[in-house]
């Protein structure tokens, strides 16, 4: 991948080289073409100057020394051509010229300027020929000629050409080394995804904890995907997790009542008094299964439920839930009160608020003694808004308050009451689901205090 990313922008660099260096060659070569054709223009304007007397006189051996200094300073044979047929040389510096066919001459001796030289590349090895006509009072009388070698032009051009190649080449150099590292810093968080997908996987499926993808480096945008990345392993991983444990819990929790209850209905044929006294027995277990769904299927609907957080106005919720359980906690000879703040808001998951208190009550009522008071408070901390119940039952001992919200716990000193064990795991879920905090404490004159820290609304 990195190999293809440096071939891409190596590709892209050298683009934007020739892009670059074509263009400003070409404006090169013709910026020096042209500057060769205004100077030997106006050489050749004033030859053709210099040769109207002559050719009034018909005596070229003055024009003719000065060609020839001319010729021997600057190298550019120059040349008088008579406007015959024939085109007749008068006076040259350099004997041998051969003008009869030239173009430019011909359009010279048609009374018009020899057009500029648009382009002459290094490869190109025609001299550049310049014609001028000669007038003599108005009328053409010849036409003054130039013909000077383009090898310095060329060679000139052809140093250049090739030190713009190698400064691209040098700049292409520099750019894959520049890149290098880029693309390196680019592709890290691509390239521990890609590496490090088939170990997630592998991990999750075994259900243990992937190890991070993300290590902070590279691009924001590819540092928020393996951060993404990581967080759906997480969640996928602690899914399977819950939903392995669930299905354990579920199969080792049910698999007692079920083997009571087929015993007690293996039991009805016989004696009217025990078939009686086994039908109570499979009723009570009946019921204790049916107490073990409900409480399974609440912790599924607690850990499935959507963890998007909502502004909860508390007042309107407690009193809602307080008011369902009082019924229940005055038939158990017990009060029920609300304490704390009024007007508090909260931000929690749809629904989350009332599963907590209906978890927790549902417990306080149950280990709470005749006449004892639970106590409901909500007020306002640095943390955020912490919503506490409070009972006067017999507590937990200290050594057990951590396995108290994991699934089906019961303390060894409470087991002959009813229950699921699942009160408190129901809470613990459903308020980690909202970015809060459970925690249990044992307060002064007894009992259990359930404190959750919700975010503030």
């Amino acid at each position: 991948m990195q190999r293809r990313l440096l071939v891409t922008v190596g590709v892209l660099v050298a683009m934007v080289l020739v892009g670059l260096g074509v263009p400003l060659a070409v404006s090169d070569l013709r910026s020096a073409v042209q500057r060769e054709f205004v100077d030997r223009l106006a050489d050749t304007m004033w030859f053709a100057s210099l040769a109207q007397r002559p050719l009034i006189e018909h005596d070229f051996a003055g024009l003719r020394l000065d060609m020839q200094r001319y010729d021997q300073v600057h190298g550019v044979a120059v040349a008088l051509v008579a406007p015959t047929p024939e085109r007749t040389v008068l006076a040259a510096s350099r004997p041998g010229f051969d003008l009869a066919h030239a173009e430019r001459v011909g359009v010279a001796l048609a009374k018009r300027s020899s057009e500029p030289y648009k382009m002459i590349l290094p490869w190109d090895r025609r001299p550049m020929l310049l014609a001028e006509p000669v007038l003599v009072d108005g009328e053409v009388q010849g036409a003054m000629v130039t013909v000077s070698s383009t090898e310095t032009l060329r060679r000139q051009t052809l140093l250049e050409w090739v030190a713009l190649v190698v400064a691209g080449l040098v700049a292409l150099a520099f750019a894959a080394l520049a890149a290098l590292p880029l693309v390196r810093w680019i592709l890290r968080p691509v390239e521990r995804l890609d590496a490090g997908l088939a170990e997630v996987a592998s991990s999750v499926m075994s259900g243990a904890p992937a190890e991070p993808v993300s290590d902070g480096k590279g691009p924001p945008e590819l540092r928020r995907l393996t951060e993404s990345f990581d967080q759906m392993a997480a969640t996928v991983t602690e899914a399977l997790l819950a939903q392995r444990a669930f299905v354990a819990d579920a199969s080792h929790q049910l698999r007692n009542p079920l083997t009571a209850l087929r015993l007690r209905l293996n039991n009805l044929d016989g004696d009217p008094e025990t078939v009686e006294t086994e039908q109570l027995a499979a009723l009570e277990e009946a019921d204790r299964l049916g107490e073990v769904l409900d409480g399974l299927l609440a912790l599924a609907r607690a850990e499935r439920a959507p963890s998007d957080l909502e502004p909860l106005e508390l007042d309107e919720v407690l009193e809602d839930r307080l008011d369902a359980w009082r019924v229940l906690a005055e038939h158990e000879g017990l009060t029920l009160r609300r304490a704390g703040e009024s007007g508090l808001c909260v931000r929690v998951p749809s629904g989350a608020v009332e599963t907590l208190l209906d978890a927790v009550l549902d417990n306080a009522i149950k280990f709470s003694p005749d006449g004892g008071e639970i106590v409901v408070r909500a007020q306002r901390e640095d943390d955020g808004v912490v919503l506490s119940v409070r009972d006067h039952g017999p507590g937990i001992p200290p050594s057990e308050l951590d396995r108290a919200t994991d699934r089906f716990w019961r303390s060894p000193g409470q087991a002959n009451v009813r229950g699921s064990g699942l009160g408190l795991a129901i809470a613990a879920s459903t308020v980690r689901r909202g970015g809060g905090e459970l925690s249990l404490q044992l307060p002064d004159g007894g009992g259990l205090l359930v404190v959750f820290t919700l975010r503030p609304g």
